[in-house]
């Protein structure tokens, strides 16, 4: 059984293969009549309901589990939680706050695992992001995207992994400070958000101050103050559209002129995340 726990760790060719199952529509019901266990450490609006909708739509049973309800890691371990889930569903999903927790869920069980987030990849979001690129653009491979803002999260990772195996050119901007730690070869950083915004199709940013980071927020906002996406930023661009994986901080790290601006794709982006989480889904469950 594969996993899909980091697009880094994914075989050769399989992040192509969730990529296409992503946009199609006629995948059937190979879930029928199985469970799909989703655990959630962290709450969040979009992951549950895109990847509910998601294993329903391949008829699965998704029964939505809370922290409290499993205690991973204090009440139970991460292994016994695996060991215990793996009895009733065919795939076990998972939002934590440590990504060791789903490393350790894989190696106990041979149930599949999904990585709905945790503090070192968010795969889900980069399949949805690069679906809205190719969507936007026709194409990925020589699509030009700059990221603006943070880039040492699991976001900026896992869209950093992303871009290289399909060919498009990325550009991270952010103080050294935030720089992605060992970028994939190819993948650009730079400290001028001009710099990286100019020529650009696509202009992407995330939230500066993230969940379970609010002990941070003064220095954080003071170190990003000259990133955030405006009009004047966007106009540097080669008349690129903008993503950002919510929720947005509006007034922080982009304006409300650039999330309603026509060239927005938001929310285009955030129901490519129930599209895309069909897809892994699909191709956990033995689809390719």
């Amino acid at each position: 059984m594969s996993d899909l726990l980091s697009i880094a760790d994914l075989p050769e060719g399989a992040f192509a293969e969730i990529l296409a199952l992503s946009e199609r529509t006629d995948l059937g019901t190979p879930l029928a009549g199985k469970g799909v266990a989703l655990v959630f450490q962290k709450p969040s609006a979009r992951t549950r309901n895109s990847t509910e909708m998601a294993a329903v739509q391949l008829g699965a049973h998704p029964i939505y589990i809370q922290k409290e309800e499993v205690g991973l890691g204090s009440r139970e371990s991460a292994e016994d939680v695996a060991r215990t889930l793996a009895c009733y569903h065919a795939i076990i999903a998972a939002r934590v706050m440590d990504h060791r927790d789903l490393a350790a869920m894989a190696d106990a069980v041979d149930t599949p695992l999904l990585n709905l987030l945790s503090d070192r990849d968010h795969p889900l979001q980069a399949l949805a992001d690069l679906l809205t690129v190719k969507q936007l653009l026709g194409r990925l491979e020589g699509a030009r995207i700059a990221y603006v803002g943070d880039a040492d999260n699991n976001v900026a990772r896992s869209l950093a992994q992303a871009c290289v195996l399909v060919g498009a050119e990325l550009t991270l901007a952010s103080p050294e400070a935030y720089a992605l730690a060992d970028p994939p070869y190819g993948v650009r950083h730079v400290v001028d958000p001009a710099e990286a915004v100019a020529g650009a199709q696509i202009v992407y940013t995330d939230v500066w101050v993230s969940m379970g980071q609010d002990d941070e927020a003064e220095a954080r906002l003071k170190a990003f103050a000259d990133y955030q996406v405006d009009e004047a930023l966007m106009a540097r661009s080669d008349d690129a559209f903008f993503l950002h994986c919510l929720p947005a901080r509006r007034g922080e790290e982009v304006t409300d002129a650039v999330m309603e601006s026509a060239r927005s794709a938001v929310w285009r982006q955030a129901e490519n995340r129930m599209h895309t989480a069909r897809g892994a889904l699909a191709w956990l469950a033995g689809m390719r």
